[in-house]
């Protein structure tokens, strides 16, 4: 009998082993977040200054000065423009948000700022 239990607890003891090694080794996946959308993003990080609209008509935008992101003058921008603006700021009221974005996420936030133009 008392074999037995010896022989239960290493059994125990080893599968506690054999998961503690797998998940420490990357076996066992937690399942990933699910990512945001540019609008989800651009809503989270963007619409305090520059509206849900794009339009800069909030509080923060008229005392920042925020652009439309509508207007003819920052949809002229070339991509590769507005792709710096984003990424690395503008001018002291605009902090840049690659590095805490990535890069994927803000081209998708200027594909997203280009269809707010789009009636």
């Amino acid at each position: 009998m008392m074999r037995a239990i010896g022989i239960a607890r290493l059994v125990v003891s080893a599968s506690l082993a054999i998961v503690l090694i797998s998940a420490a080794a990357g076996v066992l996946h937690a399942s990933p977040l699910p990512q945001k959308s540019a609008q989800d993003v651009y809503l989270d990080k963007c619409s305090v200054c520059h509206a849900k609209d794009g339009s800069g008509n909030t509080a923060k935008g008229k005392k920042v000065k925020a652009k439309d992101l509508r207007s003819a003058e920052i949809q002229k921008m070339t991509d590769a423009e507005l792709i710096k603006d984003v990424g690395q700021g503008k001018g002291k009221d605009m902090d840049g948000f690659e590095k805490e974005l990535g890069a994927d996420m803000v081209k998708q936030l200027v594909a997203y700022c280009r269809a707010l133009a789009k009636p």
